[in-house]
């Protein structure tokens, strides 16, 4: 048994390896807040990983994770980033919303340092277990 192959474990660093690009995003996102033709992008990770973890309904039965219609494992689930181009926000075709942007950094954060903190938590249960209870 690998103690590093749990589910809890191996999502929250896909969150944190989906958190840390979200990050670059929003700061590429907001360095072309005023370039001309700039189109926003972000990044598409909980779907995956709700798939992933098996919240969504499997529309056929299937005996590996390879076929189509299965539910993909969770070292497969990587974050996607997107490019938002059928919006206009301002003269020039840029779709940036600076507000937007802020919110969306501040909700990352959030999210990261929660994964982080729940994610060392569970490192620390693992150290104490090794130590035993020392």
């Amino acid at each position: 048994m690998d103690l590093f192959a749990n589910p809890v474990l191996l999502s929250l660093s896909r969150q944190l390896d989906a958190s840390a690009l979200t990050h670059r995003v929003i700061a590429n996102n907001v360095a072309n807040v005023n370039t001309p033709g700039f189109k926003k992008s972000y990044v598409s990770f909980q779907e995956q990983l709700k798939a992933a973890l098996g919240k969504q309904e499997i529309v056929m039965l299937t005996t590996s994770d390879r076929h189509m219609g299965g539910i993909p494992s969770l070292a497969s689930v990587s974050p996607v980033v997107i490019q938002e181009k059928g919006t206009t926000m301002r003269y020039g075709g840029n779709n940036v919303d600076i507000d937007q942007e802020m919110v969306n950094n501040a909700a990352n954060s959030l999210v990261y340092d929660t994964s982080s903190l729940i994610l060392d938590s569970k490192y620390t249960g693992l150290e104490n277990v090794i130590r035993g209870g020392r």
